[in-house]
């Protein structure tokens, strides 16, 4: 698409153009980013750890109409790494030829000046835009912005859509594009679940964008002056554990990124009371770094058993998990308890299926016995032979 598709009038949205300007005449510009990895901003001032914008797409509407679009590849200025291509198709040799983000920016600010910026998930797609302006030099005009993501949280409820990724809204809405994680496909993907969810709001009466924002969950002062905690966490998958002034766990939680998510603690993206209660009396945020998301849900699991935080629902139903414990006699067997009172116990699982199977891996590697009978010290262990799961343990053993 070309860049000359501009609106040479106005200037970005502050607030004041758009009091009691009716939606349905309220300029919109969707955006949506490609790029090389999570990270906006490198860890340290001046570093050059920071991931890279490698496609842009964006559509502008007012009332329902399409009034342009920008698409375009950018050469990220490195290679992109291979999980990445395979998410979004965007090779290395595609963007060789691609305008930088120098001269590609300009063109986005100029496309969108005057309009309300709309993203889903826009905390990323902005920040991005906003740190490359920073690295270039370039104000950032400071508009008004609007999330999908959030909008969808609110109008929703989570029978009708479990997930609002842009994926399963697109579905829910009906939309005319399908999302491939390409950037103008998502952005007029978008589009169709902004209409979707603005005539939802209509129904209730939400009229214009001040009133629109107004329904929006917000972060309350409390949260807000609570964004400094999230300094340290690194951009990694992991757990986190948000603790009050004693020092005591009050909320853990998972994380692809930890960052991101536990930056959502203070910006009002979850309306829930409990949570808005949770970060106003916490005082640090602590994490575990895991290499992957399944190692993240085990650790999860144990310091919720460990630590039964208040704000965590399943801390109030501890006793629904399950242990693997060695029972204290000559011949020790595996034993599945609830409560076990040992600290060397194997757990906790879920359910106590996974247990018994864990168990059963265990015994044929470790030669454990697995027969019930109870042995005394001075006994020999003997068990009837079986065709079909024999106790594995030596027999005649004293």
């Amino acid at each position: 698409m070309s860049f000359g598709d501009v609106d040479p009038s106005g200037g970005f949205a502050d607030g004041d153009p758009l009091a009691g300007l009716p939606l349905a005449d309220t300029t919109f510009v969707v955006v949506d980013l490609e790029t090389t990895g999570g990270r906006a901003t490198a860890s340290t001032p001046g570093g050059s750890d920071h991931d890279a914008i490698t496609e842009i797409g964006a559509v502008k509407i007012r009332g329902g109409v399409v009034l342009g679009e920008l698409g375009t590849l950018v050469d990220p200025g490195r290679s992109i790494p291979p999980q990445i291509v395979a998410l979004t198709g965007i090779t290395s040799a595609m963007v060789y030829d691609a305008p930088r983000i120098d001269s590609v920016l300009p063109a986005f600010l100029e496309f969108s000046r005057g309009a309300v910026l709309v993203a889903h998930n826009a905390g990323f797609d902005i920040g991005f835009l906003r740190a490359a302006a920073q690295r270039l030099g370039l104000p950032w005009p400071r508009p008004q912005v609007l999330c999908t993501v959030k909008l969808a949280r609110r109008v929703l409820t989570r029978d009708e859509a479990p997930s609002v990724k842009l994926s399963a809204l697109a579905r829910l809405f009906g939309a005319s594009t399908t999302p491939t994680h390409r950037a103008l496909d998502d952005a007029r993907a978008t589009v169709d679940v902004l209409h979707g969810l603005i005539e939802r709001v209509g129904n209730q009466g939400v009229r214009t964008y001040p009133e629109l924002r107004a329904y929006l969950p917000d972060a309350a002062a409390p949260q807000r002056r609570k964004r400094h905690l999230a300094d340290g966490v690194p951009s990694v998958p992991g757990v986190y554990l948000f603790r009050g002034p004693g020092d005591e766990a009050l909320y853990i939680g998972t994380a692809v990124d930890l960052r991101r998510r536990v930056g959502q603690y203070f910006t009002g993206a979850d309306p829930r009371t409990r949570m808005k209660e949770m970060v106003a009396l916490a005082t640090r945020v602590d994490h575990v770094e895991c290499a992957h998301e399944l190692e993240a849900g085990v650790r999860e699991l144990r310091l919720l058993a460990a630590h039964a935080p208040p704000y965590n629902r399943r801390s109030k139903f501890p006793r629904r998990w399950w242990w693997i414990t060695l029972t204290d006699e000559a011949f020790p067997r595996f034993s599945i308890v609830r409560a076990p009172r040992s600290r060397h116990a194997i757990g906790p699982f879920t359910s106590r299926a996974d247990a018994v199977g864990t168990v059963d891996v265990l015994a044929r590697g470790t030669g454990v016995r697995t027969c019930t009978a109870r042995l005394a010290r001075s006994a020999r262990h003997v068990c009837e032979e079986r065709e079909l799961s024999p106790c594995p343990a030596p027999h005649g053993l004293d």
